[in-house]
């Protein structure tokens, strides 16, 4: 190059994305290096003479351009003789504020119905609620005698809980909005015609201390992750699992739980008649309390835990053993899987959130990569449903961030909208989720569930 063109380099424009009106010739040319992501838009948007400018995103070897080209041929020591492969595609517009809805206490837990896109909450009062759109509470479910910290949808019929009270809640649930189909629920339908809508069909019990995360696999199976160190692994169909006398169980374990648990425990007795359940196993082998468990997306008979103990682990959920751990240096408090790249997404109280290579073995290097931003506890994480690349996590520094793993510094961050909220104070962020249809979905100590969303342009 000569040094006439020290102040350039030499790039090729390529995309992988299917719309044929994006592509432009992949001849090499020159450009300055000081042109970051915008400037190079512009040279893409005239390559392709679009009417309307369509921002773009670059990657370089996999990797998001977050800097100017010189900033990047520094990074990476490379000569600005070096020619630069830029991948360009559609890039994540910031996801907009659309409302919030007001909640009577702390908002621990979110899920959607993705049948009718209702919002499922579980709140601090004990109290789980669905909501519509506009933010009208349509169903309220009680009958825990404790705060909710985890919720899920399981069909169009049945729900599950669980919380501080040590117990997990199947309910009944009826979407009025949809016309039932016996399909839909994977033989869930039962004989329970004489339940009402709204009530427990049963109580999952076995667990001693708070159980803080539920998942369903599709498959009629849970997990649970609770605060007395184990797992519990159950069944969606109640007739699966053993029954439990009620009982026999305050009996066995009341002279080993305190006062305050004593008495939520003769609450839950109050209806002798809602049925009990045991687990259909119990998975043993962290130390501290687990904060998170999911099933394996590509496996159902593979579970994901991850605990204070510092350690994900892996487990064979047909023998119920623990079959990998890897260990960390911090308290692991959240866990997503982004099962396309393989790997699981741990939100740590160091702050950060790290990505993990299930299959890697454990005597390797374990940690690919570290997501930074956060200024506390990373405490929930979801996975973008329309990308694979990307995740949002919700923290106690009152943000939820939007993430591209193949950028380590986050590509948004949402606030929370109240202007009431003294920021820092109440403003701590307990549960994050991201749906399709309906956006990013965020709630908390300020006692609000809030949505934003982009503008249909999260697909890659």
């Amino acid at each position: 190059m000569s040094s006439s063109n020290k102040s350039q380099v030499k790039i090729r424009l390529f995309t992988r994305e299917k719309d044929e009106t994006l592509h432009v010739q992949d001849t090499p040319m020159y450009a300055p290096i000081s042109l970051k992501r915008y400037g190079l838009s512009e040279i893409v948007n005239h390559l392709l003479g679009t009417e309307k400018p369509i921002p773009f995103d670059f990657l370089i070897d996999g990797e998001l351009l977050r800097t100017s080209l010189d900033e990047y041929l520094v990074k990476k020591g490379l000569s600005s003789e070096t020619t630069l492969n830029l991948e360009y595609t559609r890039a994540v517009l910031p996801p907009s504020y659309l409302s919030s809805f007001n909640n009577d206490d702390w908002v621990s837990s979110l899920d959607v119905d993705k049948e009718s896109n209702y919002i499922v909450s579980g709140s601090y009062d004990g109290i789980i609620r669905t909501w519509d759109m506009s933010g009208k509470v349509l169903k309220q479910y009680a009958g825990h005698s404790g705060p909710i910290k985890a919720v899920r949808v399981i069909s169009t019929t049945r729900l599950i809980s669980a919380g501080n009270d040590h117990t997990l809640r199947l309910w009944k649930t009826k979407n009025e909005a949809l016309k039932q189909d016996n399909n839909l629920d994977n033989g869930l339908e039962d004989d329970d015609e004489n339940i009402e809508n709204g009530k427990t069909l049963a109580i999952l019990v076995g667990h001693k201390a708070p159980v803080v995360s539920v998942d369903v696999s599709i498959n009629s199976r849970i997990l649970s992750a609770s605060y007395d160190n184990s797992i519990g692994f159950w069944s969606t169909i109640y007739k699966e699992m053993l029954s439990v006398d009620p009982m026999e169980e305050f009996n066995s374990s009341s002279n080993k739980i305190s006062t305050a648990a004593k008495k939520r425990r003769k609450l839950t007795l109050k209806d002798n008649s809602i049925r009990r359940r045991a687990p259909l196993a119990l998975l043993e082998s962290h130390n501290a309390p687990v904060e998170a468990a999911n099933f394996d997306l590509n496996d159902n008979t593979v579970g994901y835990s991850v605990s204070q103990d510092h350690t994900i682990k892996t487990w064979d959920l047909v023998t119920s053993r623990c079959v990998d751990t890897k260990t960390t240096s911090y308290s692991l408090l959240s866990l997503a899987q982004m099962p396309t790249l393989n790997l699981l997404a741990c939100g740590s109280s160091a702050r950060h959130i790290t990505l993990h290579d299930p299959r890697v073995s454990s005597t390797s290097k374990i940690t690919q990569q570290q997501l930074i931003g956060h200024k506390n506890f990373v405490v929930s994480l979801d996975t973008c449903p329309e990308n694979e690349y990307m995740l949002c996590s919700g923290s106690h520094d009152g943000t939820v961030k939007v993430w591209d793993v193949r950028s380590t510094t986050a590509m948004y961050t949402i606030t929370r909208e109240d202007p009431s909220v003294e920021k820092g104070i109440n403003d701590k962020v307990f549960a994050v989720t991201w749906a399709e249809k309906v956006g990013i979905i965020s709630g908390g100590q300020d006692k609000k569930i809030q949505l934003n969303k982009g503008d249909n342009i999260f697909k890659n």
